[in-house]
């Protein structure tokens, strides 16, 4: 069992330079209590996601960090010149001595991609065409390719990456199809949806995973969830019910100032969230009972924490993280 972190980078009150450093020690923290990754999320013109270009926030980290994993989740591929994140890839990579890892989708709002010009519905195809590109790229010294959207011919790869053939690499699942595809490309993933449906997720793709490789171990199959962590539970409710609604106001700004609405809806109310088992606020005891009950259910291998959304303080974040890591980490670990 390994723990890793989600994270939106969200807005909060703080100027963007105080915000970026708060977050970046926190990361610091996250290293020091030993979890294995950290992931971000990529996000345009909203307080959603404060590192639109998760390249240039991840080449922060690799230098405030010595053996913490970290990556995108994911790179939005519509909205990314193929050749230019070949690139940052590798330079990230080398930058980090090895410890990215990579998740590409298609961009979960249809509404930033049509920021940068492209066609939401043109995104699933752009997204496959641009995977395929991009692993070729990071893996020969000379790259032609032709394809619908891009074609290239022998286009010399002065980069490349420190992890041979590539760095590891993830998808966001919210689908059986889409668990069956990344079994078959032999990527990780992470759910945020309910334990019910990730276990749906996680069995399909164990069963097409042992048609195709046996007995090889699985990659990691994640379950994200909102955790906050204090000394009681109404201590911890306190703070969730407070901070939640920043993060849910921010999830929907662009729904709101344009209309529409987002592909996978979350509640309002952090307690209506508690009660379809997305999130969890309270005494170590409370969150680690619950955790190991959405392991057991959605038989997931990693569990990944959301522990800075809305206007959590970076107090309140590293007191989640240190009860995390004290008296809940090592007890799942004991169990999976």
């Amino acid at each position: 069992m390994d723990f890793g972190i989600f994270d939106h980078l969200d807005r909060n009150d703080l100027p963007l330079n105080e915000f970026y450093e708060a977050r970046l020690k926190l990361i610091e923290a996250y290293e020091q209590a030993g979890f294995y990754a950290y992931h971000v999320a990529e996000h345009h013109s909203t307080p959603i996601g404060m590192a639109p270009s998760p390249s240039v926030f991840l080449a922060a980290i690799a230098q405030r960090t010595k053996r913490l994993r970290f990556g995108p989740m994911v790179y939005a591929l519509p909205l990314h010149h193929p050749l230019r994140l070949i690139e940052e890839i590798c330079m990230v990579d080398q930058l980090s001595g090895g410890r990215l890892e990579i998740g590409f989708g298609r961009g979960s709002s249809p509404t930033e991609v049509k920021f940068y010009g492209q066609d939401p519905a043109q995104a699933q195809d752009i997204y496959t065409e641009a995977r395929a590109l991009i692993l070729e790229g990071l893996t020969h010294k000379q790259l032609t390719f032709k394809g619908k959207y891009f074609s290239f011919e022998n286009i010399p790869m002065e980069l490349e990456p420190l992890q041979k053939p590539h760095p590891p690499m993830w998808y966001g699942v919210h689908s059986v199809e889409a668990a069956e595809r990344a079994a078959k490309q032999t990527l990780n993933m992470v759910s945020l949806d309910s334990a019910k449906d990730t276990r749906a997720y996680n069995d399909s793709y164990r069963h097409v995973w042992r048609e195709l490789h046996g007995d090889r171990p699985t990659p990691k199959l994640g379950v994200s969830r909102f955790i906050v962590i204090a000394d009681s539970d109404q201590e911890a409710l306190t703070i969730a019910r407070r901070a939640y609604p920043i993060w849910h106001n921010h999830f929907y700004y662009l729904f709101y100032l344009l209309g529409g609405k987002p592909a996978h809806p979350r509640p309002a109310e952090f307690d209506k969230m508690m009660a379809i088992g997305q999130a969890v606020a309270g005494s170590p005891d409370t969150v680690r009972r619950f955790l190991q009950a959405q392991l057991d259910e959605s038989a997931a291998n990693y569990l990944v924490g959301q522990f800075a959304f809305g206007d959590l303080s970076l107090e309140e974040s590293l007191r989640t993280v240190e009860l995390f890591k004290r008296e809940v980490m090592a007890k799942l670990s004991e169990r999976n």
